[in-house]
C-alpha cells in the first residue's frame, strides 16, 4: 500500500517527527482484499473495511474452513460519508475532477484553492456596516 507510505501525521504541539502509523483506517469495499488487510495487520493499523458480498459468499461456501469474518464497526464506517462528501465538493471544480494540472505541486495548489473557496462559501455572512 504505497499510499500509506506517504502518510505523515503531525504530532500535537508541532514538535517531533511525524507519525507514520495511522491510529485507524476506514476504507470502502474496494480495499478489502486479503493482501490489504494483511498489510494493515502487519503495520499494526486497526481498520474498518466492509467485506464484499462475493467474499462473504465464498467464506460461507467453505463452511468452518472459511474462517471468521473480519471485524467491522458500522458506527465508525457511517462517519466515513463526511469524507466522501468533502471529496465530492472538491470534484465540483473542473480542474480538480479532470486533473488538468499534471504536476503534483500544481495539482495540490489547485486542491488548496478549491478548499479555500469551499471554506469561504460555508462561512456565515457577517453583518455589513
Amino acid at each position: 500500500m504505497a499510499l500509506l507510505d506517504a502518510v505523515k501525521v503531525p504530532r500535537p504541539g508541532g514538535k517531533g517527527r511525524h507519525r507514520k502509523r495511522l491510529a485507524h483506517l476506514t476504507a470502502d469495499k474496494a480495499y478489502g482484499s486479503k493482501a490489504n488487510r494483511r498489510s494493515l495487520r502487519a503495520r499494526g493499523i486497526p481498520h474498518t473495511i466492509p467485506e464484499r458480498s462475493d467474499v462473504q459468499a465464498s467464506r460461507a461456501r467453505k463452511g468452518s474452513r472459511g474462517g471468521r469474518p473480519p471485524t467491522f464497526n458500522a458506527v465508525r464506517y457511517r462517519d466515513r460519508n463526511q469524507i466522501e462528501r468533502a471529496f465530492n465538493r472538491l470534484k465540483q471544480f473542473r480542474a480538480v475532477a479532470t486533473r488538468y494540472d499534471k504536476l503534483k505541486s500544481r495539482y495540490e495548489a489547485t486542491i488548496g484553492i478549491a478548499s479555500i473557496i469551499i471554506w469561504l462559501r460555508a462561512k456565515p455572512d457577517r453583518k455589513k456596516p
